[in-house]
């Protein structure tokens, strides 16, 4: 099914009978509704579970604008109203993290409980990073050296970059950039509802600490750890399910 709003066409799809407890799945960048098919199967029998692929992703095709994280968030937020969707419960990953933080830190929407697995959001300038930035924008300089100059740039590009930035397609480089560099630290303390918070401590992509300081910052929080586990926690481990059930029941 397809939701339209500002002109951004955005696919769903809802598991679970009418008259129960209703549930938003928010993906990370890049992964679709299919990741989730476990959880889903899980959560179907007792709740009405609706899950987005995002404007670029999946079923959703990306629009001809550039878009920044405030766009998603709002795109989710006139679903929720249009859609008559009332106290539902979140469950977020990675970028999901990043919509969840402004419905509920920023828009301050009303939600039952709210699940944040191996989230994005927090931004850092640490010295590394910057030291990063300044080596990749000193070796493009150089380009002018480089024979194949083109094979030279799009090298160094994949060599610097995230995944996520070099698996994207070409109209949304500025979309990503805007994303990545919005620091949501100063909602999350706003954020006052019950919250399951879930981390792999082996995550590359959004380091333990940020799980450390999402715990500190929501007071009516609750953090568990899956030393083995990286990013994607949920998929490696199967007692995230179990985890995931008894908070919602509970």
């Amino acid at each position: 099914m397809y939701y339209m709003n500002n002109n951004i066409k955005l696919f769903y799809e809802i598991y679970g009978k009418e008259n129960k407890k209703e549930i938003l799945i928010l993906p990370g960048w890049g992964n679709t509704r299919k990741t989730f098919k476990s959880l889903i199967d899980t959560l179907k029998k007792n709740y009405k579970v609706y899950i987005f692929d995002y404007p670029g992703f999946g079923e959703s095709l990306f629009p001809n604008k550039d878009l920044d994280i405030y766009d998603y968030s709002n795109l989710i937020y006139e679903f929720i109203k249009d859609n008559n969707i009332k106290k539902p419960s979140i469950i977020a990953h990675s970028f999901g993290g990043r919509i969840s933080i402004i419905l509920t830190g920023l828009y301050k929407i009303k939600i039952d409980k709210l699940i944040l697995i191996d989230i994005a959001g927090i931004r850092r300038k640490s010295i590394k990073r910057r030291l990063k930035t300044i080596i990749y924008k000193l070796k493009k300089k150089i380009v002018i050296f480089k024979k194949n100059k083109l094979k030279y740039l799009n090298d160094l590009r994949k060599k610097y970059s995230s995944n996520d930035y070099n698996n994207l397609n070409k109209n949304m480089y500025i979309t990503f950039k805007n994303i990545i560099n919005e620091d949501l630290r100063k909602y999350i303390k706003e954020i006052k509802e019950e919250t399951l918070i879930i981390w792999g401590r082996q995550d590359s992509d959004t380091p333990i600490k940020d799980g450390y300081y999402i715990f500190k910052k929501i007071k009516n929080s609750k953090l568990i750890i899956y030393n083995k586990a990286s990013h994607f926690v949920y998929l490696e481990e199967k007692d995230v399910e179990k985890k995931i059930k008894k908070f919602l029941t509970n």
